[in-house]
């Protein structure tokens, strides 16, 4: 499948936008903003489709232009970006993919961006006990070239109950882990972007096999699904 969706135009849109960004210029330019907010659309829903071939997907998101500008010193009403997101298969699996559409700054990224405070220390428990697999599985060459290190927002020294230094304090200390790969401009409209994503997200199932392994059990193995 060829890349029809994204267009140059996409990004000219974008770019207009982010010079005016006030509801008056976007309201002239609503139906053009649909427009390319409909290719994108297309765009993730084939790589939907290549995804579901290798993975299980429970929810497909495209979201919305608009910001929660509420609580935000900016005030600026629209994002710059066309932005998306693919939930994996409830409980069994957990984690996710994200695409972000931007001039100058697409990426992608994929892992858990905000896991709950259960899933959180379960995943340090089992990394207190034994990181090995966890970094066989981040030093794997074809992961490494697709996606390089895990990233993620982190505690300064350790999380209540652990010991700073611990062997493994550099992943324990984590609260987010996640991955994320950028892409030029020209690389977002070449013909095989679609299959450069979907190649980078069969990149990392050994990463996501592990974590559906870590949270659907406890520290003696036992599952915890019913």
């Amino acid at each position: 499948m060829n890349n029809t969706s994204l267009t140059s135009e996409t990004f000219s849109f974008l770019k207009q936008l982010e010079k005016n960004n006030n509801r008056d210029w976007f309201a002239e330019h609503k139906a053009e903003f649909k427009r390319h907010e409909a290719g994108f659309k297309d765009f993730m829903s084939g790589l939907n489709n290549k995804i579901t071939v290798h993975d299980e997907i429970e929810k497909l998101k495209v979201f919305r232009i608009y910001r929660d500008v509420r609580f935000s010193k900016n005030k600026a009403p629209y994002k710059t970006n066309l932005a998306g997101s693919f939930t994996r298969s409830g409980a069994k699996l957990r984690g996710g993919y994200y695409v972000h559409i931007e001039p100058g700054k697409s990426f992608i990224a994929t892992g858990f961006w905000q896991p709950n405070k259960e899933d959180l220390l379960r995943i340090r428990k089992e990394f207190e006990t034994d990181a090995d697999e966890f970094r066989a599985i981040l030093a794997n060459k074809t992961l490494q070239t697709q996606w390089g290190d895990l990233v993620g927002d982190e505690v300064k020294t350790a999380p209540k109950g652990f010991n700073k230094e611990h062997i493994a304090i550099d992943l324990i200390k984590k609260k987010q882990y996640i991955f994320t790969k950028y892409f030029s401009d020209d690389e977002v409209l070449s013909e095989h972007f679609l299959e450069d994503i979907n190649s980078a997200f069969i990149a990392i199932r050994p990463f996501f096999d592990l974590m559906s392994n870590i949270l659907t059990t406890n520290l003696n193995g036992e599952s915890l699904l019913r």
